[in-house]
């Protein structure tokens, strides 16, 4: 079931966090990478220009976790943090454009994100979110 992503969990987001991805390897280890992360509608998204085990995990296993930091202290004094769950799907080409993008918010307006003259079309990975847990605002009425 899709669960839509509050605001406050938006916001976290649209603040620039490294996110930490994980996905499920074959012998049913986790596999945690560290990603630039965007939101469009109610779906997360995170661009690769290669073909890494996150994406051949994803193809193979759906199943997806995102935790994410955040810079504030809860009222009784533990940081903030967003987990999200949820099903990811691998677009292939738009990687490039989509970590243009996120190199403007991630390393300021005038990044040029991957500084190559000819990038490869890479991939864009949409995840639908169908469960958020954590420590913040977002845990509001969960």
């Amino acid at each position: 079931m899709t669960m839509p992503v509050p605001p406050s969990a938006r916001a976290l987001i649209d603040a620039a966090p490294l996110a930490h991805f994980v996905t499920v390897n074959p012998d049913g280890s986790p596999q945690v990478s560290c990603v630039w992360i965007g939101i469009e509608g109610d779906r997360v998204f995170f661009a690769s220009l290669m073909e890494h085990q996150k994406l051949r995990n994803i193809r193979r296993d759906d199943r997806v976790v995102i935790s994410i930091e955040s810079p504030t202290e809860a009222a009784w004094g533990v940081q903030e943090y967003l987990v999200l769950y949820g099903r990811a799907e691998v677009s292939p080409g738009g990687g490039a454009e989509a970590l243009q993008r996120l190199a403007h918010r991630y390393m300021g307006p005038d990044a040029v994100f991957p500084d190559m003259a000819d990038p490869p079309p890479g991939f864009v990975v949409w995840i639908v979110v169908d469960r958020i847990r954590g420590v913040g605002p977002w845990m509001e009425g969960n």
